[in-house]
């Protein structure tokens, strides 16, 4: 029962061919055999990426999307060159950020964005 699991879950070469071959004369003729594996994998890729990112930020630190997105983008508006400078826009950089973090008093949302703004935005609008 566990080998049928594992072997719906990720096709063998000899199975993506089989499906390849399934398809109409008029699809083979839009893609190759090559293109079509591609757009399968992108397509994977666009629907189980924003989950695994989810998780990972979940289970390893205490920002969600928005507040690791507002950190690295106020990371890049550095403007001086002196280290006390830096430390003290570091520290507001993370200030800022952690208010829409997970326990930071923007936290719905911080959520809500992540869920609903970024997630869609990295999969170019889609649901």
């Amino acid at each position: 029962m566990a080998d049928k699991a594992a072997e719906t879950s990720h096709p063998s070469e000899d199975q993506k061919k089989a499906m390849y071959d399934k398809l109409s004369p008029q699809q083979k003729e839009k893609q190759t055999y090559t293109e079509w594996v591609k757009d399968a994998y992108n397509n994977q890729y666009e629907h189980w990426m924003p989950w695994i990112e989810d998780k990972y930020l979940a289970w390893f630190g205490t920002d969600n999307k928005a507040s690791y997105a507002t950190k690295d983008t106020l990371d890049k508006s550095k403007i001086t060159g002196i280290s006390q400078v830096d430390k003290l826009q570091d520290g507001v950089n993370n200030l800022v950020g952690d208010q829409v973090g997970k326990e930071g008093l923007l936290a719905p949302v911080g959520n809500m964005a992540s869920k609903e703004g970024i997630n869609r935005a990295e999969r170019g609008g889609k649901d």
